[in-house]
This record gives C-alpha cells, structure tokens and sequence, in this order.
C-alpha cells in the first residue's frame, strides 16, 4: 500500500493536460490559443466598438504605422502598393497630354479657367510623382511617417499652384478679355472632364483601402480637374449665347484657384504636426 501511495504522489503528470501557454506550444485541441486570437484578431473589425476602433487606430498611428496594417495582410498591402504605382504612372501620362492640350487652349483662346485646367493638370502630374515616392518602397507601404511627409509636400504645391491659377484669372478679369469659342475648346473640355473623373474614382478607392491621404488627395485634384474641364465647356458655352456674361471664365478660375488653396492650408494644418509626432518611426523606410 505504501508502494503504491508513493507511486500516486510521484506520478508523472500527463502531457496532454500541460498548460500549453507556458510551455510556449500551441493548444492540441485548437480551443484556447485559437479563442484568445480570435478576440484579438483584426481582420474582424465589426465586432469591435467605434470606441475601440479609435483607440487602435490611435495606437497603431502612435507606433509609425496607418490604419491599413490592422486591416491588410502583407500580400494584399503589396497589391494594393503596386496597383497604385500603376495609377499614378498612367495618371502622369494622361495628365501630361492634357495640361498641353490646355495651355494651348488657354493661350490660343484667351481662356482663364482653361489655363486654371492647365496649371491644375500639372499639379496633378506633380501629386501623382510624390504618390510614387510614397510608395516606391515597398518596406514603406504602411509608414505614417512617410504619408504625412508626401501629404506636406502636397499642401505646399497646392498652395503654390493657386496662387498661379487666381493670379492668371484676376489678370484676364482686369483686361476684360473675353474666351474664344470654338470646337477645339469644347474637346479638350470634354475629354478632360471624363478622363479626370474616372483616374478621380480609381484614386480615392485605392486611397481608401491603403487609409492614405495622399492618394486621396491626389483624388480630389483630380476631381478638381474633372470639374475645371466641364466648367471650360460650361463658361463657352453661356459666352456663345450670352457675351455680356464673358466674366465667367474668369470667375470659375479664381474660385478654382481658391478651392485648391483652402485644401493646401488644411493639408499642411493637419499633417505638420503629424510629421513631427512620427519622426522617430523611420525604421520601415
């Protein structure tokens, strides 16, 4: 009996009831590790809270990272990098064309919101070079600090390029010289306008799926651009049958130029200090 009392008393345990945590394996049945990640997993963002979500987003924004790393697995991340390089080269291209087609429209036709069109078409081969350089590096492609340094850099051409566009259309207002109308002018405007809006709907989808601002921006100019090629035909159009009207042009390229600068201030008023928060989180460059 003594025997058997000490064989009870110094009996090995049984290894499959060994705590796998701290034994640093991963639980046999499935249950207990595979329940703690599935509360901690992020590909299940409905199940949290909009509290909760903040707090990771503030906390992942905190560490150098964007909010697309909670959500993207890397393979997605690297699709999504390579699907925008692919955009913003054939947004340089097209937009290339255009701000030609448009300077020479602008030029030929004395027309201020086509020169707006023009200067707003080479802000947009411009964005579109700074969204290359935020996503060259594929290391890179969740860095906050490198989108908020793009997003700087795209606040002050934006601002910079406004001023262009109001002082060339405060300029033609103050000589009264009013736009030429004729079927070169309605292409181009045409053919802007449609080809803006659609690389407009592509960027911001991209832009919203990689949570960058710079690729969002590099949307709304090319919204802007949408809109400015339509105004083009609009203005031409209300100076055909109204010529007492020939303000127009003018007008909607001050108000253009304005719109592209109260976005260059706002951009530069929320990423500046952003840049300063993570200038320590350089190690994914």
């Amino acid at each position: 009996m003594s025997d058997l009392s000490t064989q009870e008393s110094y009996s090995v345990p049984n290894p499959t009831i060994v705590d796998p945590v701290r034994n640093g394996q991963c639980a046999p049945d499935g249950f207990t590790n595979n329940h703690l990640h599935r509360a901690k997993s992020p590909s299940q963002p409905e199940q949290l809270s909009t509290g909760q979500e903040m707090s990771i987003t503030d906390s992942v924004e905190g560490e150098g990272l964007l909010e697309s790393s909670m959500r993207l697995k890397p393979h997605e991340a690297q699709n999504y990098r390579k699907k925008a390089l692919w955009v913003s080269w054939s947004s340089i291209v097209i937009t290339i064309i255009l701000a030609v087609a448009a300077f020479t429209v602008s030029f030929m036709r004395n027309s201020a919101s086509s020169f707006g069109f023009a200067f707003n078409a080479t802000l947009d081969v411009l964005s579109s070079i700074i969204v290359l350089w935020r996503y060259s590096n594929a290391a890179a492609v969740h860095s906050a600090h490198r989108e908020y340094i793009a997003c700087v850099v795209l606040g002050v051409v934006f601002v910079l390029s406004s001023l262009c566009i109001v002082g060339k259309a405060i300029h033609d207002l103050s000589t009264g010289l009013p736009p030429e109308v004729d079927d070169f002018l309605f292409s181009v405007s045409i053919v802007s306008g449609l080809v803006c809006a659609v690389l407009a709907v592509v960027k911001f989808m991209l832009g919203r799926v990689l949570t960058s601002r710079a690729l969002i921006t590099d949307g709304f100019n090319s919204i802007v651009g949408s809109v400015m090629g339509f105004s083009i035909l609009i203005s031409a159009e209300v100076f055909k049958h109204h010529p007492n009207v020939w303000y127009l042009d003018g007008s909607i390229g001050v108000l253009i130029g304005l719109i592209i600068m109260a976005y260059g201030i706002k951009l530069l008023v929320d990423m500046v200090p952003r840049v300063r928060q993570t200038r320590n989180y350089e190690r994914f460059e």
